[in-house]
């Protein structure tokens, strides 16, 4: 596992990321909370060109609980099958908007334990609904931040929840509140699995990896 960044050398890269990017965005297509659950949930194993691709002709249909109770898991299936787990993930939207409209009124509830206690809604699916539609500085760990952080030094873990914890507990606050969605950009982008592409990056001056390419 990679050392930790110490704290001036982290402002510097995440004053690199916000130069580049001030104000970055999550590449899933939403129109409400609703709409960003329900994405987010579909995403696991999957792409976010693939979900985009499928929910384009379901959102108009089905953007609230209700709505896709009366599309039914039937109909979500027809929208989804191009979707890795489809059919599992149709029973969990299904389920999720049920629970919903009995519980929550329609809405989607806005904190963390509310979220997971969802069918099909992990931490990093809440903190991504948590940080995107409500604007809390929740970090969503996915793979790309997970290498990401253990590759650069810039929040090492041994797992998800470490490298959560890493970003919370050591990154400059100013910069908590992007911070997950400059290391996903950087990682889906930049610092990719196989061969990252060092010659393009912003912070290769600061990067702890050993192995850079050219």
């Amino acid at each position: 596992m990679a050392k930790q960044l110490d704290y001036m050398v982290l402002k510097e890269v995440f004053a690199r990321f916000e130069a580049a990017d001030p104000c970055p965005k999550g590449e899933l297509d939403h129109t409400n909370a609703y709409t960003l659950l329900v994405a987010v949930a579909l995403s696991a194993q999957a792409t976010d060109v693939g979900v985009n691709k499928a929910t384009r002709a379901l959102f108009p249909i089905a953007d609230t609980p209700q709505k896709m109770l009366d599309l039914g898991e039937e109909g979500l299936i027809e929208h989804i099958k191009t979707i890795g787990l489809f059919r599992q993930k149709a029973k969990n939207v299904i389920k999720t908007a049920q629970i919903l409209v009995e519980k929550y009124n329609g809405e989607v509830p806005s904190s963390r334990a509310a979220l997971t206690g969802l069918p099909g809604v992990g931490r990093k699916t809440a903190n991504v609904v948590l940080s995107i539609w409500w604007g809390h500085p929740a970090q969503a760990v996915d793979t790309h931040i997970f290498r990401v952080g253990n590759r650069t030094g810039i929040c090492p873990g041994k797992d998800v929840e470490a490298v959560e914890r890493a970003i919370e507990d050591n990154v400059p606050v100013e910069y908590q509140r992007h911070a997950h969605h400059w290391l996903i950009l950087h990682g889906r982008y930049l610092c990719v699995a196989r061969k990252p592409k060092c010659g393009a990056c912003p912070i290769r001056d600061l990067c702890l990896f050993e192995e850079k390419t050219q």
